[in-house]
C-alpha cells in the first residue's frame, strides 16, 4: 500500500502565514520605491470583503502592485530563495520539520499542499525534501514573465482536492491503494482532511480543534 502525506504549509509547517511576508521581502530586496502602493492595498482587501472580488483576485492584485505586472522569473529567483532560507529560519515549527523529516524516513511520499504560490514555495518544498508540490500556479509567459494571472483556480479550500485528485492520476497512484494522511490547522483545509484515512489538526484554530474533537481526528501542538 502507498504512503502518502499531505502537508499544508501556512501555519501548519510555518508559524505564520507566507503570502505577505514573500511580497514584501521582494520589494525590499528588488524596489522599496513600490511601498508607494501600499495605500491601494486596503481597498483591495474590503472589496474582498465585500465580496467583490474573489481571494484569488486579491492576491494577483497584491501581487502587481508588490512584485510588478511582469518581473522576470531569473530576475526574482535569487530573492524567492533567499526568502525560503528566511521562512526556514525564523517562520518554521520545528516539531513540523520532525514530523516531515520521520514521514520520509517511515518510506512516505511527501506532498506541499497549499494556497500559496508554487513560484515560492518549490523552494520551500525542495528545501524541505518534499517529493511533490501542489500550490496556486501563475502564468509564466514565453520570455520568462511572471504575470498576475492564476492558472485554473486558486489553490485554497475544495479546490485542493481536485489537484490532489489530478496528482494521484499523473503519479498513477489508486487511492484504494494508499494509505493517506493528511496535516492541516485550519478549518479551510476540512475537504482534505477528511480525504485521509488518517486526518492530523495541527495547532488547530478553534474552529478545527471543535471538528477535530467532533471527527474523532487526532490533535497535536507544534509550537
Amino acid at each position: 500500500m502507498h504512503q502518502i502525506s499531505l502537508y499544508d504549509m501556512d501555519r501548519t509547517i510555518t508559524v505564520r502565514g507566507t503570502y505577505t511576508p514573500f511580497l514584501f521581502h521582494m520589494v525590499f530586496a528588488r524596489a522599496p520605491w513600490r511601498l508607494i502602493f501600499l495605500p491601494l492595498l486596503p481597498f483591495a482587501f474590503a472589496a474582498y470583503g465585500l465580496k467583490l472580488i474573489s481571494r484569488g483576485r486579491l492576491k494577483t492584485f497584491n501581487q502587481s502592485m508588490l512584485l510588478g505586472s511582469a518581473p522576470k522569473l531569473s530576475a526574482l529567483q535569487p530573492h524567492i530563495e533567499s526568502f525560503a532560507d528566511k521562512v526556514l529560519r525564523s517562520n518554521r515549527h520545528r516539531k513540523a520539520i520532525d514530523q516531515v523529516e520521520a514521514d520520509r524516513a517511515n518510506g512516505r511520499t511527501l506532498v506541499l499542499v497549499t494556497a500559496s504560490y508554487e513560484l515560492y514555495a518549490e523552494a520551500i518544498a525542495r528545501r524541505l525534501g518534499f517529493d511533490h508540490l501542489i500550490g496556486t500556479r501563475l502564468q509564466v509567459d514565453g520570455q520568462g514573465r511572471v504575470l498576475p494571472v492564476i492558472i485554473g483556480e486558486n489553490c485554497y479550500d475544495d479546490a485542493k482536492i481536485g489537484r490532489i485528485e489530478d496528482l494521484f492520476a499523473k503519479q498513477g497512484w489508486q487511492r484504494t491503494e494508499s494509505h493517506v494522511r493528511a496535516y492541516s490547522d485550519h478549518v479551510s483545509d476540512q475537504a482534505m482532511l477528511e480525504y485521509a484515512d488518517e486526518a492530523i489538526a495541527t495547532t488547530p484554530t478553534p474552529k478545527l480543534r471543535r471538528m477535530a474533537d467532533q471527527r474523532g481526528w487526532k490533535i497535536v501542538d507544534w509550537r
